[in-house]
């Protein structure tokens, strides 16, 4: 238990220094302006910081009702941890160096960055996959709801990393067939649907935690949870078919 709360204080603190560098780069944009679109902008230092920031430390919230060894949760969440400051480290930097983060060969340096991240987002996925899969493969712990909260919150993650990866893919096969400029609005299409499912994990979890707190009964909570998941379910499905119908 000892390593557990160790890994979890480590999680906390490098999700909001990433939240922190986030929200600094919020104020870069003020002050300096610029498209807040596009391949080169301040947006991308500001969107990633946030989003892995919060979504590390729901991870390491949300594991914690996993059944899972301790020393396996231990190591995937260092490894976890150390990929998210890689990847917002990248992106960061290149924002600073004015060029593109993603699928951006034009440099042997910017290759070596894009290319980084990439490997990057492929770790992410085996790890939160192997989370995914431990969800389902034994019941979460928790409060009324929270089991299904986990489950259906990775059932969404997954969405996200299917989408994610093809927005990758796609971008990497226009790149190398000499259509850079498309490759960077070749992942408009997928963005909606990438970003909502990605943050169930931390929205339906933190729904069932809140509910425990109040003296309704297990049932009334187990449906709100579960109405909850439906309603995400539906906005993920809408975001799958705008994806679909301009992909």
């Amino acid at each position: 238990m000892k390593n557990a709360r160790s890994v979890e204080r480590l999680c906390h603190a490098t999700g909001l220094l990433l939240v922190l560098s986030g929200l600094v780069h919020l104020v870069v944009f003020a002050v300096d302006g610029g498209p807040w679109y596009g391949p080169v902008s301040w947006r991308k230092p500001v969107t990633f910081g946030l989003s892995f920031g919060v979504t590390l430390i729901a991870l390491a919230w949300v594991t914690s009702y996993l059944r899972v060894g301790e020393r396996l949760r231990t190591v995937l969440l260092v490894v976890f941890a150390a990929d998210c400051v890689v990847e917002v480290g990248g992106i960061t930097l290149q924002a600073w160096r004015r060029v593109p983060s993603h699928l951006n060969m034009e440099t042997p340096f910017d290759t070596t960055v894009s290319m980084t991240l990439a490997v990057g987002g492929g770790v992410l996925v085996a790890l939160l996959t192997v989370f995914a899969v431990a969800s389902f493969r034994h019941r979460p712990t928790g409060p009324a709801g929270m089991p299904l909260a986990v489950r259906s919150g990775f059932a969404f993650l997954l969405v996200a990393l299917a989408s994610g990866a093809a927005m990758i893919a796609r971008g990497v096969v226009l790149t190398r067939t000499g259509h850079q400029e498309a490759a960077y609005h070749s992942t408009a299409p997928l963005k909606p649907l990438h970003g909502v499912s990605l943050h169930a994990v931390l929205v339906l979890p933190l729904l069932a935690w809140l509910l425990s707190r109040t003296t309704w009964s297990e049932r009334t909570r187990w449906r709100l949870v579960a109405t909850a998941a439906s309603c995400y379910g539906a906005t993920v499905a809408g975001a799958g078919v705008w994806a679909v119908l301009t992909y």
